[in-house]
């Protein structure tokens, strides 16, 4: 069986952690395929966005400790151990992908499984999700962008809260502290996710992407660096079959239909 599902539905790439009976615990095989899944999706001019989501009652359980404990897997080699070379890692590849990506939370991500629902650029809750941050009480940290994520999603002393206690969080302690943009019903997960990312397929894609590289650098530069950064990034966008149509859709007064041009 595979551990990660692919699927295409117009412009939106749906990638599932399948390992459900495991609750999508991470193996050393689909954080490869995760990160092939996840260049392949950027390179790719028709996909506009990328869903991440898990198979079954949980999103991810993080790493597969029953592997780690018999010496397999994660943490007994592969990852750059050697070289200490995490380029292709998925941390890094969801961080610098250029399409914008939501999380369908559907259930519990713990450990990794949290982090790398951090890393996307949205994420959705259903009502029996759960963030569990569960690093300190198994001996090591947040190692897939967590500790970088955490306090800039919900300030210092939040996240040292978090971070320190391990407590897990429900949905609707996630929607309070904004680590979430909101919960739904379990059976309305899917669609809602799907009615979000439809919106944003439909937005210039070009612009969505470069909008969400500033927002991405901003984060480490000056507000004067910045507006540079972006003026630079709009010259192009003047120049793009996308933005004539976007102002003759509006003096038309009709829907525009954007070619990623």
């Amino acid at each position: 069986m595979d551990e990660l599902l692919f699927r295409r539905e117009g412009a939106v790439a749906t990638l599932t952690l399948n390992r459900p009976e495991r609750l999508n615990a991470i193996s050393q095989g689909m954080l490869e395929a995760l990160s092939r899944h996840l260049v392949e999706c950027n390179r790719d001019p028709s996909v506009r966005v990328v869903v991440l989501t898990g198979a079954g009652k949980g999103f991810c359980a993080g790493l597969d400790l029953k592997d780690v404990a018999t010496g397999q897997g994660i943490g007994s080699g592969g990852l750059g151990a050697e070289r200490f070379d995490l380029r292709d890692a998925p941390p890094l590849v969801l961080h610098n992908l250029d399409k914008p990506t939501i999380c369908a939370l559907n259930g519990a991500a713990a450990g990794y499984g949290m982090d790398l629902a951090l890393g996307c650029d949205i994420r959705i809750a259903a009502e029996s999700a759960k963030l569990a941050p569960a690093f300190a009480k198994r001996g090591v940290l947040p190692e897939s962008g967590g500790t970088w994520l955490l306090p800039r999603l919900v300030g210092w002393s939040r996240a040292c809260e978090i971070a320190f206690t391990g407590r897990t969080l429900s949905a609707a302690e996630c929607v309070s502290l904004g680590l979430v943009s909101r919960m739904v019903p379990d059976e309305l997960l899917a669609k809602e996710v799907q009615v979000l990312a439809a919106e944003i397929a439909a937005n210039a894609p070009l612009a969505v992407q470069a909008t969400k590289r500033m927002m991405r650098l901003g984060q480490d530069e000056t507000f004067e660096a910045n507006v540079h950064h972006v003026f630079l990034q709009l010259l192009p966008l003047f120049r793009s079959r996308d933005f004539k149509e976007g102002v003759a859709a509006f003096i038309e007064r009709r829907a525009p239909h954007f070619e990623g041009r």
